[in-house]
C-alpha cells in the first residue's frame, strides 16, 4: 500500500527559515497529516548538530555557523547541493529509525548507480561514500515518531568550505561531488531520480505541490501561527 507524500521544491533559500518551518510543521502535524518531502538548495552555511563540537569548525571565515537540533556533528550546505528534508510519520510507514537511515542511504546509492557510480555505506559513519570520499551526508531528528532534517547530496558544488571544518567530526575526511565523478552537473537532472528512489524505498506516491511553507521573517520570529 502506497502512502501519499507531498513534494515541495523550495529553490534556493537561507537555512534558518526552512529549519524553523520544518519545526513548525512537525510540531503541528497529527496522525492525519500527509507526509511531505522538501527539496532545497541552501545559501552557504555550516550547521552544528547536537553532538557537535565547536573545535570541528576550524575556520568558518565569512560563512555563518548555526547550532541546530539534529543529530551528528558539523556539515556544510551550499549551492550545488541537493538538501532533502523528509517529513515522515515513521509509525504510519512502519519503519524504525535505523531502517529509516538505511533507506535514505540506499536511495542515494541507487541514484548514483544510475550513472554507474558505485557508492557504499561505512560502518559507524552514516552517509554515502564513493571510494572512501563522502558524497551524501545524513543528519536527522525524530520527534513523536515524526522525522525532520534529512540528507545533503553533493551534486556540483565548490567543496572548498569543507576544508574549513572536520566534516561530520572526522579530521581529514575527503568529500566529493557527483560532477567530479563524471555524473551530471545539473541538480535538475538528479532531483527526479533521487525522488524516484526515495519513493521506492518508502512506498510513497509522490504528489508535487507548488505552494511553499511560510519562510517569512514574521514566521521566523514566531509572530504568525
Amino acid at each position: 500500500m502506497t502512502a501519499t507524500c507531498i513534494v515541495r521544491e523550495l529553490g534556493r533559500q537561507p537555512y534558518e527559515p526552512v529549519w524553523r518551518a520544518m519545526q513548525r510543521f512537525t510540531d503541528a502535524r497529527t496522525e492525519a497529516t500527509a507526509d511531505e518531502l522538501w527539496l532545497v538548495e541552501h545559501d552557504p552555511v555550516f550547521t552544528l548538530g547536537q553532538a557537535g563540537k565547536p573545535e570541528h569548525v576550524l575556520a568558518a571565515g565569512d560563512i555563518p555557523v548555526i547550532n541546530v537540533d539534529r543529530g551528528g556533528q558539523v556539515t556544510y550546505h551550499g549551492p550545488g547541493q541537493i538538501v532533502a528534508y523528509p517529513l515522515f510519520d515513521l509509525k504510519r510507514l512502519k519503519v524504525g529509525v535505523r531502517e529509516y537511515v538505511c533507506k535514505i542511504e540506499q536511495a542515494m546509492i541507487d541514484t548514483l548507480a544510475e550513472w554507474n557510480i558505485h557508492a557504499e555505506r561505512k560502518d559507524g559513519a552514516p552517509g554515502v561514500y564513493v571510494a572512501g570520499a563522502k558524497i551524501g551526508a545524513l543528519g536527522i531528528r525524530v520527534r513523536r515518531g515524526y522525522t525532520f532534517h534529512g540528507l545533503a547530496f553533493n551534486i556540483a558544488m565548490d567543496l572548498e568550505p569543507f576544508h574549513r571544518i572536520n566534516p561530520c567530526g572526522y579530521q581529514g575526511l575527503q568529500v566529493v561531488s557527483l560532477a567530479d565523478l563524471g555524473g551530471p552537473g545539473s541538480m535538475d537532472q538528479v532531483k527526479p531520480v533521487l525522488l524516484k528512489h526515495m519513493a521506492e524505498q518508502f512506498g510513497l506516491a509522490l504528489q508535487h505541490e507548488t505552494s511553499l511553507p511560510d519562510l517569512s521573517e514574521a514566521a521566523l520570529r514566531g509572530l504568525v501561527m
